[in-house]
């Protein structure tokens, strides 16, 4: 083995470590919480680490098969975000409540 393959292999184990210690994180971010809207950003980052444990799998395996999935992986989880934002923005829209009138509020105003 060449040293620059040696160095190829350092680095991308080193990804391989980084990504499956960010999934762990991930992981207790979707457990916690505390609102709907952090799991949803953590299950967008759970496709973007999956597609980024996908590509250091190609790249080790120096084999191009898995692009068209990663290609897919990334439009779902785009998707799957923009439909999940659309229902919190929906589902978090203040309501028109008309207001009840107090005692001292008159329509005449003063004098």
């Amino acid at each position: 083995m060449t040293a620059p393959e040696q160095v190829d292999r350092i680095l991308l184990t080193a990804a391989v470590v980084l990504i499956l210690l960010a999934g762990a994180l991930l992981l207790a971010r979707i457990w916690r919480g505390p609102s709907m809207l952090d799991r949803a950003i953590s299950l967008d980052v759970c496709a973007a680490l999956i597609i980024a444990g996908l590509a250091a799998k190609s790249a080790f395996a120096r084999d191009p098969f898995y692009f068209p999935i990663m290609l897919v992986l990334a439009f779902l989880g785009f998707t799957g975000s923009v439909g999940i934002a659309r229902f919190i923005a929906v589902r978090d829209r203040p309501r028109d409540t008309p207001r009840s009138p107090r005692p001292d509020d008159t329509e005449e105003g003063p004098g």
